[in-house]
C-alpha cells in the first residue's frame, strides 16, 4: 500500500492535521521514490529519512532489476514481490538517464546550469507555464540551460472518502505518479529524436556479403547490423578529437528504438560470431539496448554514444502541494517538478534507417 496499513481508521478529511499527517505526507514520499536523486526533504538523520533511504534504494534497486529482465526476455517470479514491495512500476521508464549525464541541482539554488564547449545542439525550454516544451538550436563556446517548470494535478471527490473507496485513491495516486514522470521522460526523449535529425540518416547499409540474397533469414540481421557499425564509426570519428576519451574497443554505444523495433534489433546485436556464414558481416562495436515506448517515430532507431555533452539537470522533484476546492467539493493535489536538459554535440547521436 502506498499509505500506512489502516490509514483511513478514524480519519477525518476535514482536519488539517489528518490530512497532511495521513494523506499528503505518504504521498509525497511515495511521489519521491521514482527520483534518481535523494530528495533534500529526506537528507537528514531523522527516522523519516532513514526509511525513505531504504525504501529508495529498494525501489532503484528492483527497477534495475525490473529492467533487466524486461531487457532479456526473462522475468522470474521472484521480482514480482519485490515490485509490490517498492510500489515500482513498469511504466516508470528512466531508461534516458542512461543516455544523459544527469545532475542533481535540487539544493543549487540556481535557474540554469552551463554547458561549455558546444558544437552544435539543442535544448529545451517553455515560454509561460502550460506551454509544450519547445526545442531550440544552440552554439557557442558555453550555453546556459534554464530549469523550467511542469506540473499537474489530482483531484480526489470527497465521495470518494465519503464511501470509503480507499483503493481507488491509492490507485489514483499511482496514476498520478506515472504520468509526471512519464511527461519527464517524453520531455528527454523527444529532445534526442529532434536532435538526431539534424544529422543525415545512416542509411540502410548493403549486405556483407554483396550476394547476400534476401532470402536468407540473416539478411535484414546482417544489414541491419552493418548500419549499427556505420553509425558507430561515423560517430567515433566525428569525436575523436574532442576530449570524450573514447575508442573503437571499450566505448559502448547505446541503441535507442521503439518498441516496434524491439525485437529486430535485438536479433541483430544478439546473433553469434559462430553461426555466421563465412565473410557474414555482424556488430563490430559494443552496444547497448534500451527499448521506449516514448518515441514518436516507429521506423527508425538511434545510435547515441552516451553522456559527455548530452546533459540533463533536476532542480526540484515531483512536490506535492494541497487545497480544498468548496466548488467542486474535491482535494486537489498539486504536483510540481523542475528540470531542464540539453544535447550539446549533436555529433553524439544518429538516426538509423531500417529498409533502403
Amino acid at each position: 500500500m502506498i499509505f500506512k496499513h489502516d490509514w483511513y481508521k478514524n480519519f477525518d478529511i476535514d482536519n488539517r492535521d489528518d490530512v497532511a499527517q495521513k494523506l499528503i505526507k505518504p504521498l509525497q514520499f511515495f511521489c519521491s521514490l521514482p527520483d534518481k536523486f535523494i530528495s533534500p526533504n529526506y537528507r537528514g538523520d531523522d527516522e523519516l529519512s532513514k526509511l525513505f533511504k531504504k525504501k529508495h534504494a529498494g525501489f532503484h534497486d528492483t527497477l534495475a532489476k525490473l529492467q533487466a529482465f524486461a531487457t532479456s526476455g526473462d522475468f522470474p517470479d521472484s521480482i514480482l514481490p519485490l515490485i509490490e514491495k517498492f510500489h515500482v512500476d513498469a511504466t516508470v521508464d528512466n531508461f534516458y538517464e542512461q543516455i544523459f549525464d544527469v545532475r542533481d541541482f535540487s539544493t543549487s539554488g540556481r535557474g540554469s546550469f552551463r554547458i561549455t564547449d558546444v558544437q552544435s545542439g539543442l535544448l529545451f525550454k517553455k515560454i509561460i507555464p502550460g506551454d509544450k516544451a519547445l526545442v531550440y538550436q544552440m552554439s557557442g563556446e558555453s550555453v546556459d540551460v534554464p530549469f523550467d517548470y511542469y506540473a499537474g494535478a489530482l483531484g480526489w471527490h470527497r465521495q470518494l472518502f465519503d464511501d470509503e473507496e480507499w483503493w481507488t485513491i491509492e490507485d489514483n495516486a499511482v496514476e498520478f505518479r506515472n504520468k509526471a514522470f512519464a511527461l519527464r521522460a517524453a520531455t528527454f526523449y523527444a529532445l534526442l529524436e529532434q536532435a538526431a535529425v539534424l544529422n543525415p540518416d545512416i542509411l540502410w547499409q548493403p549486405p556483407l556479403p554483396a550476394a547476400l540474397p534476401n532470402t536468407d533469414p540473416l539478411y535484414n540481421v546482417n544489414r541491419d547490423a552493418a548500419t549499427m557499425n556505420q553509425a558507430a564509426q561515423q560517430i567515433l570519428l566525428a569525436c575523436q578529437n574532442k576530449g570524450y576519451g573514447i575508442d573503437a574497443n571499450n566505448t559502448v554505444f547505446t541503441v535507442l528504438c521503439p518498441v516496434q523495433l524491439r525485437g529486430r534489433i535485438r536479433r541483430a546485436l544478439n546473433v553469434m560470431q559462430q553461426a555466421q556464414t563465412p565473410g557474414m558481416q555482424f556488430v563490430d562495436y559494443n552496444f547497448r539496448q534500451i527499448v521506449s515506448l516514448m518515441l514518436t517515430t516507429t521506423d527508425h532507431y538511434y545510435v547515441i554514444l552516451p553522456k559527455k555533452k548530452l546533459k540533463a539537470g533536476y532542480r526540484m522533484d515531483l512536490r506535492i502541494f494541497a487545497d480544498f476546492d468548496i466548488l467542486s467539493y474535491t482535494d486537489t493535489e498539486a504536483g510540481w517538478m523542475r528540470y531542464g536538459g540539453a544535447v550539446g554535440d549533436t555529433d553524439q547521436l544518429l538516426r538509423c534507417d531500417i529498409a533502403a
